[in-house]
């Protein structure tokens, strides 16, 4: 099962969120007096809520999960010029909440959206109940960083003939990778679309350099600090956040937790999802009310 809910931003913004399961048998959502705490996740940059699927399945059995495809993202809205900062995709998430019910919400996020969601716990500590923060550094990572991002989003061979093309190329061909990384391969070919003339992204790659823009430059330690609730950080052994990082991230947090994942790259849920789950579960068990 799967169903699209349509929601509006905090400017009014459409966006898709989706439940990939039906949430627990005889309970309703909301977390309180027998409903079913919620749960909401958020992709990285470039991601969809579709990313989220075998989280959100497993999730269903205790919890309501909703993955949000996030401006500029999936099926929802890609506004030409933004606004893309911080305080937007904030906003979003918030808004998403407060209009499904979702609190007091665990906030499992990826890359950027892990920044949104622990942004929105320093914020509005009365919606989030804790946190998973999954390989996104707390430090600025600086003019170099972006630049490069832009030299190699310039290097896809779009339009890509087949979705064989685009898994084969960002899973074995693509000069940044390392290895080759299948994993990586299907998570890209969940963001192509079948165009007139081949398959394309779903997502504007300048628009994604606008939204990386806009928080690239800035170190985010102080927003860690006011996390209240129950943290988790997460880092892959092969992925982006270095051991140091994570670690320091962790101290930093009031109620912060530390994990990796074995074998694992900067796409853990997807890289390693048995493993994932062996360390994000019991954490939302011990963070979430039955």
């Amino acid at each position: 099962m799967v169903r699209r809910i349509n929601v509006r931003g905090a400017d009014g913004l459409r966006l898709a969120a989706w439940e990939f399961a039906d949430p627990p048998k005889g309970v309703q959502p909301g977390g309180e007096d027998g409903r079913a705490p919620g749960v909401l996740l958020l992709h990285g940059l470039m991601g969809r809520g579709s990313h989220w699927a075998t989280t959100a399945r497993w999730l269903s059995g205790r919890y309501r999960a909703v993955c949000l495809d996030q401006r500029g993202h999936g099926r929802s809205d890609k506004p030409t010029d933004g606004p893309f900062g911080r305080e937007a995709f904030v906003a979003d998430a918030e808004a998403v909440i407060e209009q499904l019910g979702l609190a007091p919400v665990a906030v499992v996020g990826h890359a950027m959206g892990a920044l949104t969601a622990w942004q929105l716990a320093a914020k509005r500590p009365d919606l989030v109940r804790a946190v998973v923060i999954c390989d996104m550094r707390a430090s600025a990572l600086g003019k170099r960083s972006q630049r490069e991002w832009e030299q190699w989003l310039a290097t896809w061979p779009v339009p890509f003939a087949t979705l064989a093309d685009v898994r084969r190329w960002f899973g074995e061909e693509d000069p940044a990778l390392e290895r080759p990384n299948p994993a990586r391969g299907d998570f890209f070919a969940e963001v192509m679309a079948e165009r007139m003339d081949g398959w394309r992204p779903v997502f504007s790659r300048r628009q994604m350099l606008m939204i990386r823009q806009s928080w690239v430059h800035e170190a985010y330690w102080d927003d860690l600090a006011q996390v209240r609730c129950p943290a988790l950080v997460v880092r892959g052994l092969d992925g982006e956040l270095g051991r140091a990082e994570a670690q320091e991230m962790v101290r930093v947090l009031p109620q912060g937790v530390y994990a990796e994942v074995d074998g694992a790259g900067h796409l853990v849920h997807y890289d390693r999802p048995e493993q994932w789950r062996e360390v994000v579960e019991p954490f939302l068990h011990g963070a979430l009310p039955a």
